[in-house]
């Protein structure tokens, strides 16, 4: 019997390890908000994700071998966020005393700041960046040189650039002074870009006690099917040794019986005549 199921121990023995893969470390110390947003991401794909708390934050595990996938559910959906500093952050003085210029910069970093995080709650807006340029006089006697800002915007799937553009570029210039030049046109120019698409969500389903993609259910349950078959072969087989070294199946399998009622035959035929 032995020799029957060593075929079959290769096999079992890498459905046991695929099934016991090691959990890594996907991502450490983010805030609960941050985590939560991945935890959906990568929930939304079919990836199994654990979360931990710990003195530094929030730590997301996953098995070793989604690492791959979920890197890329990551990437497509923008995150984790950038970790943006508030207005306090910005304004906190490292000295006794700011020149108007350093307090002018952490005026309009703040601005921008909170301009990228307003930006993000459009729908379908993955990442936004501000970059504001101060007005600066490039040399003695020439004109100073006006205040710009360039925004970029990465998108999903669907958005009317048409229609957001503007209403981008209106929200920036009206938000930090100095953008509406004197004929009212705004110094602001806004590139936005498509991202790319997300990897197609994974459907799972349950055969048995693994927790498989669906597509595989079907090839795996023949699988399981024809080892189960094989197993009963053995086992039958097995059987028919056992029970083939019993005297009387043995007597049976050699025609004896069969030997006894021809010979029972043959003397009712001879006192009949």
């Amino acid at each position: 019997m032995s020799t029957v199921f060593r075929p079959l121990l290769p096999f079992v023995l890498a459905v046991l390890l695929a099934g016991c893969g090691k959990n890594v470390t996907l991502q450490a110390a983010l805030q609960d908000t941050d985590a939560n947003e991945i935890v959906l991401a990568l929930t939304g794909a079919g990836i199994v994700v654990n979360k931990h708390q710990d003195k530094t934050g929030v730590s997301l595990q996953v098995a070793e071998a989604d690492i791959p996938r979920a890197t890329a559910v990551m990437q497509a959906a923008g995150l984790p966020r950038r970790n943006r500093s508030n207005l306090g952050e910005v304004f906190k003085k490292q000295g006794m005393i700011s020149s108007p210029m350093e307090e002018r910069i952490r005026y309009l970093h703040g601005l921008s700041e909170e301009l990228e995080a307003t930006l993000q709650q459009f729908d379908n807006v993955v990442s936004a960046r501000v970059h504001v340029v101060l007005p600066e006089r490039i040399a003695p006697g020439e004109p100073i040189q006006p205040s710009s800002a360039a925004v970029f915007i990465k998108y999903r799937m669907p958005m009317d650039e048409d229609a957001i553009t503007p209403r981008v570029r209106r929200l920036v210039a009206s938000s930090i002074p100095g953008l509406v030049g004197e004929d009212g046109r705004s110094k602001v120019t806004v590139v936005m870009t498509p991202a790319e698409a997300p990897p197609r969500a994974v459907e799972w389903t349950m055969v048995g006690p693994f927790k498989i993609e669906a597509e595989s259910a079907t090839p795996l349950l023949s699988t399981l099917l024809g080892m189960a078959a094989l197993i009963v072969a053995g086992l039958g087989y097995a059987a028919f040794n056992v029970a083939r070294r019993h005297p009387a199946v043995a007597r049976m399998l050699a025609g004896r019986p069969a030997k006894r009622a021809s010979k029972q035959g043959a003397d009712t035929v001879g006192a009949a005549g």
